[in-house]
């Protein structure tokens, strides 16, 4: 099909949209807004997080939230998007309480993950010390000496 863009936004872990007749694309680099239309040059630029939209034939905007990126245009019909979060969404303004919900867990999972971290830490640090305590041979040094 000509006149279209194909668009393609993955993460990490997944593809999170492909849409094939994509007339219009609007995002965000360092150096401001641009648009991208079929037919577009080859273009490659990095992208900090922000709102893609988009729009198909005689269709509404939809947009994405995007947690940074790299954003390339090839052949003049194919846009991938390659980001570490993005969220999708037909209402801009459902966006927001969606983005702060994705954060909030984020949030909330670093915290764990930090938690689990400094328990961990404590747990060989109180090993340590008993072995020390009682004498052991905590490095395995003692099991060399006998051979």
């Amino acid at each position: 099909m000509t006149g279209v863009l194909k668009l393609t936004v993955t993460t990490p872990l997944q593809i999170i949209l492909q849409e094939d007749a994509v007339v219009s694309i609007r995002a965000e680099d360092a150096s401001g807004d641009f648009g991208i239309l079929p037919g577009h040059t080859d273009f490659l630029t990095v992208i900090d997080a922000g709102v893609m939209r988009w729009r198909v034939a005689e269709g509404p905007f939809r947009y994405c939230a995007l947690r940074g990126g790299i954003f390339s245009v090839s052949g003049g019909h194919e846009v991938r998007v390659a980001c570490r979060e993005a969220i999708v969404s037909d209402d801009l303004a459902s966006l927001r309480p969606g983005v702060a919900e994705a954060r909030k867990e984020a949030l909330d999972e670093s915290r764990r993950a930090r938690a689990q971290g400094v328990k961990l830490y404590a747990q060989a640090v109180r090993r340590l010390m008993h072995e020390l305590a009682a004498g052991g041979d905590t490095l395995g040094l003692q099991a060399d000496a006998d051979k």
